[in-house]
């Protein structure tokens, strides 16, 4: 069949060639059914005989090119190089120095001598108590302990002389000194009524006005905050016990001021939490600027794992059997024209870091490994490497 219309399309070549053939268009033109129902009939035959030499053209390629069969892949080679791992965890800011100062007596707030904002000194008054006439006890049992002081050495210079009794010394004694630790305990009362900052800072907020009534443990009245000794506290998991201990590397970031800092492990809890299994770590913020604020969110990377010749692949090259074990492809007896074997390799992974990973034992630096198409290959196969 094939033959036939081979034939009749050369026919009409043939007889169009005696003559000058007419266009399509003419042919439509003029409206003769017989001749448009020949020209179709001849282009059909055009078109069936040109579609079988194409596919005996597609044959004959496909019989030569060797190529086309074979999976394309391409490779990566696995690389040796220092592999620093590091823990992430998530913490917020303290300072050990940031307290609210609560009065000891009660009374009245008679003054304030500062203001949010102002920097103050270790010692320094920040407010004073109505002492409610303390202030004169202790003046007037300042005269009573003159008097019996005045007692007392009279007294004891007459007993060294021999001169009056004994009793009568100590007694002189004995008043002197009870009027003395009478007057040390309420100037001790007295001094309460002053509030004063228990370290040097900066005062954060002044919580209780003045004029108002305080109580001890209950009236909130200044909070105080230094912002040079400032640390990260968090919880790190028990397996890491061995590896997060104090002086590892810690790099910090601050997502709110999209800054960082490099520190360390200042100090590792020898406690674990049964609830959570977990131990505490305090790690240092240097905080020059003052920038950094009490519980400010952090980042932490902390440095657990470093090993300098690691052997490094991409992590989404692994693929895992049945049996849960890990492997990858590997090129193997790789020729010039880029032809070499699929090998299945088995290998132990170590941890993980973005999108690589550390193998322990399989491969070696310098294998080259299937990366692109190694979900389509077979242990064995024969592919080709190609380059992007």
């Amino acid at each position: 069949m094939k033959h036939i219309y081979t034939i009749a399309a050369l026919t009409f070549l043939l007889i169009s060639c005696g003559g000058k053939e007419k266009s399509v268009d003419e042919i439509l033109a003029e409206g003769n059914l017989e001749t448009i129902r020949e020209r179709r009939t001849a282009l059909e035959t055009q078109q069936i005989a040109l579609s079988d030499q194409i596919r005996l053209i597609d044959e004959k390629i496909e019989s030569l090119d060797d190529t086309k069969k074979l999976p394309l892949v391409t490779t990566v080679k696995a690389v040796s190089e220092n592999f620093v791992h590091y823990l992430e965890l998530q913490g917020s800011v303290q300072t050990k120095q940031n307290i609210v100062i609560y009065p000891e007596l009660s009374g009245i707030l008679q003054n304030v001598f500062v203001k949010e904002g102002q920097q103050v000194s270790k010692g320094q008054a920040l407010a004073k108590i109505d002492d409610g006439g303390l202030e004169q006890q202790v003046a007037q049992m300042q005269i009573q302990l003159a008097l019996a002081e005045t007692t007392f050495e009279r007294q004891k210079r007459l007993w060294d002389q021999k001169i009056g009794s004994e009793i009568q010394f100590l007694q002189a004694k004995s008043t002197y000194e009870a009027q003395e630790q009478a007057v040390n305990q309420l100037k001790s009362q007295l001094a309460k009524t002053t509030i004063v900052a228990p370290f040097s800072g900066v005062i954060d907020d002044i919580i209780t006005d003045q004029g108002s009534v305080v109580m001890p443990g209950q009236s909130q009245l200044i909070r105080i905050v230094n912002l040079k000794d400032m640390y990260i506290e968090t919880e790190v998991p028990e397996n890491y016990i061995s590896d997060v201990v104090e002086g590892k590397q810690v790099k910090v970031e601050f997502p709110v001021l999209g800054t960082s800092v490099d520190t360390e492990v200042r100090q590792a809890s020898n406690f674990i939490n049964p609830a959570n299994r977990t131990f505490k770590v305090e790690v240092a913020v240097p905080n020059k600027e003052k920038n950094i604020k009490p519980n400010l969110t952090a980042k932490l990377k902390i440095n657990d794992y470093t090993n300098q010749n690691a052997v490094l692949i991409p992590l989404s090259i692994i693929s895992e059997n049945a049996n849960g074990e890990q492997y990858i492809y590997v090129i193997k007896n790789k020729e010039s024209n880029n032809e070499g074997l699929a090998e299945r390799v088995i290998i132990k992974t170590g941890k993980t870091q973005g999108d690589i990973i550390e193998v322990l034992s399989g491969i070696e630096a310098g294998a080259e490994i299937i990366k692109e198409g190694a979900r389509s290959v077979t242990d064995g196969q024969t592919v080709k490497v190609i380059k992007y």
